[in-house]
């Protein structure tokens, strides 16, 4: 089975940056929040919580693990952070304290925990910790309850067999420690939100890519670990390049010649090509804002990789996918937009106009800049590319 079509999806997203006994992380919350935006767009089930204690962690991952039984792909996303003890994985509620040696069982949230929920009749198991980063309660659990082995970093989780197999990834190598962040979202998840639904890339070339980045972005001082038992290839995007796209409104239908019927369609009176055509519309991403898009304005995209950022600012800088499909990234990354295709506001009003007659053109072929900047150019150009 290749993962792609048809599949049900379901994820578990947590975040915690809103410490009681510890100081504040930037992060956590908006890496998981933007993650799981993202996983929603890749069709998954989200069950999602920010800044949660232990009582309302328990009362979340509960609600996953009835949600998840059964599916093809179960997904896990967190963070925060997280500490080891004696080899064992413990995420850490927003309210942990962790003064003693009983604090653990009763304040922390053990990662084999939610990998057992998550193991329930799934084919496929994907987790991602980003939950290494520095954390000062293991060492005052370590001082106050003479608890050896308590660490920031987090330990290997071995792989269990069953179903189509699984995939673990770390922000960090075992036992190191990950950078939060200084820019909106951490280095890994910078990362991970980039490459996690690429078209047409499998997950385990996802995380290469994934590694490559975060090595590059840290400058070879953090390393994500990948911990990988696929049986199949995994793709959480998949587009057939060979399938005819479908633009513009289908007609009426046509009576055959002395039949004295029509073809009427589903019950609704659409049409076969009317019913394709809204199956695509609803795979066209929706932008942040309702709002008219200006040119030179910042835009809420919905994607955290250009939110913020107006039409002029992006085709100035580097894109994020290549111009050209297959292309090579030693040709196309860090060069800029503007230099690969002599993007003016002319130039991009008449593209725009493109995106604009035929609303389902966005879904062709991925942009420079991905797609939702082409959702938001159809929008410039219906306000008159101003």
């Amino acid at each position: 089975m290749a993962a792609a079509n048809a599949e049900r999806r379901v994820a578990l997203v947590l975040g915690n940056s809103q410490y009681q006994h510890a100081a504040p992380l930037a992060n956590p919350a908006r890496d998981a929040q933007a993650m799981a935006d993202r996983l929603k767009d890749l069709d998954f089930e989200v069950v999602s919580g920010f800044d949660l204690t232990k009582q309302q962690t328990q009362t979340t991952v509960a609600q996953f693990a009835k949600q998840v039984r059964g599916a093809d792909i179960a997904l896990f996303f967190y963070a925060g952070h997280g500490l080891q003890v004696s080899g064992k994985n413990y995420l850490l509620p927003v309210d942990a304290a962790l003064e003693d040696e009983t604090s653990l069982d009763f304040e922390a949230v053990s990662v084999d925990f939610v990998l057992r929920q998550m193991s329930r009749e799934t084919s496929i198991r994907l987790v991602f910790l980003d939950a290494c980063r520095d954390n000062p309660l293991a060492d005052v659990l370590a001082k106050t309850a003479g608890i050896k082995g308590a660490s920031s970093g987090l330990a290997e989780i071995p792989i269990e067999n069953g179903g189509a197999g699984t995939l673990v990834a770390f922000a960090a190598s075992p036992n190191q420690l990950a950078y939060d962040g200084s820019g909106d979202h951490s280095p890994f998840t910078t990362a991970l939100l980039q490459h996690i639904g690429e078209a047409n890339v499998s997950i385990t070339e996802a995380m290469n890519r994934v590694t490559s980045d975060v090595f590059k972005a840290t400058a070879g001082k953090q390393r994500p670990w990948i911990n990988v038992s696929l049986t199949t290839k995994v793709v959480l995007h998949r587009i057939d390049l060979n399938a005819p796209l479908i633009v513009g409104e289908a007609g009426p239908p046509q009576a055959e010649a002395g039949s004295g019927t029509r073809n009427t369609g589903a019950a609704s009176g659409q049409t076969d090509e009317q019913l394709a055509l809204n199956a695509l519309r609803e795979r066209i991403p929706k932008l942040g804002t309702d709002g008219p898009i200006f040119f030179d304005r910042p835009v809420k995209f919905g994607d955290p990789a250009i939110d913020g950022k107006s039409i002029a600012q992006l085709i100035k800088g580097q894109p994020l996918f290549s111009p050209v499909e297959g292309l090579d990234k030693s040709v196309w990354q860090g060069k800029h937009c503007d230099g690969c295709h002599e993007w003016n506001e002319t130039r991009l009003c008449e593209q725009a106009k493109n995106f604009a007659a035929n609303d389902v053109s966005v879904l062709r072929l991925e942009h420079p800049l991905g797609t939702r900047f082409k959702v938001a150019l159809a929008r410039w150009a219906q306000g008159g590319c101003k």
